[in-house]
Parts: C-alpha cells; structure tokens; sequence
C-alpha cells in the first residue's frame, strides 16, 4: 500500500518542473534582454565621448564643421552635433540615440561635451 501510494504522489508531480520552467522563462529572457541593452548604451556611451572629444579638436584646428560631421558620423552613426566658442575653446555636443536590440528607444539618449582650444593650440 506504501508503495502504491508513493507511485502515485510521483505521477501528479510529472510535469510541475516544465509548468514552472514555462513561467519563468519569460522573465529570465526579459531580464537577459535588459542587461544587453544596458551593455550597448554605456558602449555607445563610451563612443560618444570619444565622438565629441574627436570633433572638438577637429574645429579646435580650424577643420570645416562637415569635417567634424564627417568624423562623428564614422565613430557613432546617426547623431546630433551642436558646437559653440567660449573665449578660447570650442566646444561640442555630441548626442546619438539609443539603440535598444533591435530597434531606437524613443527619448532616449546618450549624449557628451567635450572642448578643445581653438587654433590647434
């Protein structure tokens, strides 16, 4: 009778293991989709600083602001680019959308201010 009674507490345990691996799974692949969009913001945070510090010095030399527009655009792609003098700096903004696996997160933006001296000093 034991036996038989433990026969069939292991039969209505078939299949709760799947039933709990089928819940989960949305939640574990929701939380591994956030972490790589996470990895490729703080990149392209990391291109764009270099992006903005790359045109910076390109108008801080004289360079044609297409010049510096050329050279973003190879580093980061897509982006907006604002530059202003202040006394003896130029200064650049470089902002490019975030690009969240597969497709652009709307409002959503990195962005970096980087100046150099102008006159290629």
């Amino acid at each position: 009778m034991h036996s038989s009674r433990l026969r069939a507490l292991v039969r209505d345990d078939r299949g709760t293991v799947t039933a709990e691996l089928a819940a989960a799974l949305p939640a574990v692949v929701l939380v591994l989709v956030l972490a790589l969009g996470a990895l490729q913001a703080s990149g392209l945070q990391v291109r764009v600083v270099d992006a903005a510090a790359v045109a910076a010095r390109s108008l801080g030399r004289g360079d044609s602001p297409g010049d510096a527009e050329g050279r973003v655009t190879a580093l980061i792609g897509p982006h907006e680019l604002s530059s202003g003098v202040d006394g003896e700096f130029v200064c650049v903004r470089v902002a490019a959308p975030v690009v969240f696996v597969a497709g652009r997160v709307p409002g959503l933006e990195v962005s970096a201010r980087s100046c150099a001296l102008t006159g290629g000093r």
